[in-house]
């Protein structure tokens, strides 16, 4: 190979951030598996940092793109081996270490999962820390009945319901058997949101304005994407014993509730993080990834854009002017 590749980098010089695809000799990386990427994704917290680090990025100059896929090129890992085909998600990569917006990626071989059989390296970011957090919310949700042995999940609310996260649970949780509400401030995209699962619509202005402590129980889960006033009225509005899921903080980080849906409901909030997962817990999500994910669908919902095209796009996702996914061809 080439020890020259194009990638995205951010750097700090003073008050000046800068973001820019540059040439990059393949010494600039370090770890202990090397990747040629196919491809990356955009997630909100890839925009924050495009943006201005994000509060995240602590050392420049740094290649971000919070996941990636692709080959295994070279290997010091006895676990992995040229050709294999592998995907990452989380592990801070892109902030703390070199990310994904790049078309070579070497990490730590603890971080990257092997492809299960049956999906690309494509598919893999059709999914990315949105879908592979979409599952970990939708397993929480069922852990009610699996694990905590209560009464059958039947009516699920997702809020943020045509972002990556929400649109990709909504899948799900439909796949469970689930009927599924979606909260969304697009009611244009009502049909979409249907042909993915969704059983019915609710307008995001419903959930504005003050909750109450405790308003009528609706749902036996909740997947929150949002955070803020939207996740205050999900709880309130969340029946006995139910569990809600959340993942985002679009939305804002306070939460205005009580301890009375917990004490008086059972009601569990079910934190989601998806970056410090455990190996193990990794590669179950993915294997279930061929069951629970119809990509036929997902195509319809995705944008694959180049590195420059991302620069951008970045800024309309912080405005919240996007939807479905955006998938990085960092080759294109």
């Amino acid at each position: 190979m080439s020890d020259k590749f194009k990638a995205i980098i951010i750097n700090q010089d003073g008050e000046k951030f800068s973001r820019e695809i540059k040439e990059v000799d393949k010494n600039f990386l370090e770890g202990d598996v090397l990747v040629k990427v196919d491809y990356s994704d955009l997630n909100f917290k890839d925009a924050l940092i495009l943006n201005n680090g994000g509060k995240l990025v602590k050392e420049f100059p740094r290649i971000p793109g919070i996941d990636f896929s692709g080959k295994v090129v070279e290997s010091n890992a006895d676990n992995f081996k040229e050709g294999d085909e592998v995907v990452i998600t989380g592990c801070r990569v892109g902030e703390i270490s070199h990310g994904g917006y790049s078309q070579f990626a070497k990490v730590k071989k603890d971080f990257l999962v092997k492809l299960p059989k049956g999906i690309s390296t494509k598919e893999a970011m059709i999914l990315g820390t949105a879908g592979f957090t979409s599952l970990m919310c939708a397993f929480a949700i069922k852990a009610r009945e699996e694990i905590l042995l209560g009464e059958k999940v039947k009516d699920v609310l997702v809020t943020g319901a045509t972002g990556g996260v929400g649109s990709i649970a909504i899948m799900v949780l439909s796949k469970f058997g689930y009927n599924v509400t979606a909260v969304t401030g697009k009611m244009d995209k009502s049909d979409s949101l249907k042909k993915l699962g969704a059983s019915s619509i609710i307008d995001r202005k419903e959930f504005e304005g003050e909750p109450k402590l405790l308003g009528k129980g609706v749902w036996d889960g909740v997947v929150d994407t949002v955070g803020g006033n939207i996740l205050a009225h999900a709880i309130s509005q969340t029946k006995h014993s139910g569990i809600v899921a959340a993942c985002g903080n679009a939305g804002g980080i306070k939460l205005s509730t009580s301890v009375m849906p917990f004490i008086l409901r059972g009601v569990k909030l079910w934190g989601i993080d998806s970056v410090a997962v455990s190996l193990k817990r990794r590669e179950f999500v993915w294997s279930q990834v061929p069951n629970l994910i119809d990509f036929n669908l997902l195509n319809e919902t995705i944008k694959i854009v180049s590195m420059k095209e991302l620069l951008d796009i970045f800024p309309q996702m912080l405005k919240g002017q996007t939807s479905g996914r955006i998938v990085v061809d960092v080759n294109k």
